[in-house]
């Protein structure tokens, strides 16, 4: 296989002793939101422990907008050789249907790294709102289907796209209103201002359990560790609803295996320490099997995912320029 330029110039500085070396120096992380929100949480937590095993330290760079896909770009055209790598979210997935034209493929312009930690999504409304559970919110949102709001944290968001496909599977239709982050739509629904909101475990937890809002269930296969009591809403009718916020670490395309193979085994190692596992257990997320941490099964899942969300944004006209 021909590689380009820079994929060549990365593979002759990874021969021999350099091979042997690697890592020489810092390795810098992209996430492409901001510093403090859920991905930067798990990115930070994540490196930590990562640079700990490659014997380096991992520093975190913020390149916010575009829904991500600035920041994949960037990564996209960078040189591989595995001193960049990059952390996104369900992102990856759901840009090759939101965006008319993509500047980079996520399915040929990268390598994978593996799979990182899910974080599971609640089904919210405000506290006073006329339906005590998810078939009396069905019913009643069906009789009032042009009054209801749903709000989200902005196009492309992982908020917006669960909203958009429980709208898809009760056959209904709301006006959406859009934030600039989870932030503000969490504020407008505690105050009242929107209905109806899906967001993730991460921000969605303590609320819940003060019983700020009306909660539905999860948007997850199984009930999870961190709200055990709550039903998922498959159980409740929503056959083969399953709406996760998942992380994935990835590199340039030609970045020599011999660096992703260190890269992988850092992952691993860090997705079993103890202060990584409590960290995130906080969070409300959840480590991935092993057979997801591995290059092939991000791959894998990342396809699956572009099948699964695409058909779904596009159905509902949603696009951003």
């Amino acid at each position: 296989m021909k590689l380009p330029f820079a994929g060549l110039i990365a593979a002759v500085a990874f021969s021999g002793t350099a091979l042997a070396q690697y890592p020489t120096r810092p390795i810098t992380l992209i996430v492409p939101f901001a510093a403090g929100g859920p991905t930067d949480v798990v990115a930070r937590t994540i490196g930590v422990n990562m640079g700990k095993t490659l014997g380096t330290t991992i520093v975190v760079e913020n390149k916010v907008g575009a829904g991500g896909t600035i920041a994949a770009n960037y990564v996209a055209k960078a040189a591989p050789d595995g001193y960049t790598i990059f952390l996104h979210h369900n992102g990856m997935a759901t840009a090759v249907g939101l965006y008319r034209k993509l500047s980079y493929d996520p399915l040929k312009d990268f390598e994978y790294i593996g799979q990182v930690a899910d974080v599971p999504m609640t089904l919210l409304a405000r506290k006073d709102f006329p339906a005590n559970n998810l078939q009396e919110l069905i019913k009643y949102t069906k009789l009032n289907e042009d009054k209801i709001n749903l709000a989200n944290a902005g196009l492309g968001a992982v908020s917006h796209l669960c909203g958009m496909m429980f709208q898809q599977a009760i056959g209904q239709k709301w006006t959406t209103v859009p934030f600039s982050g989870t932030g503000p739509a969490m504020t407008a629904l505690l105050g009242g201002q929107v209905d109806i909101l899906c967001d993730q475990t991460t921000q969605t937890i303590p609320i819940i359990k003060a019983e700020k809002v009306r909660f539905y269930g999860v948007t997850t296969k199984q009930r999870i560790q961190s709200l055990p009591d709550a039903p998922t809403l498959q159980e409740q009718g929503l056959k083969d609803f399953e709406v996760i916020v998942w992380h994935g670490i990835y590199a340039p395309k030609g970045t020599p295996s011999e660096a992703i193979g260190k890269l992988n085994n850092a992952l691993r190692v860090a997705l079993k320490d103890p202060g990584t596992v409590a960290r995130l257990k906080e969070l409300g997320a959840e480590i991935v099997p092993e057979s997801k941490q591995t290059s092939e099964g991000l791959r894998t899942w990342l396809q699956s995912e572009i099948d699964k969300w695409v058909p779904v944004i596009r159905s509902a006209g949603t696009f951003a320029d």
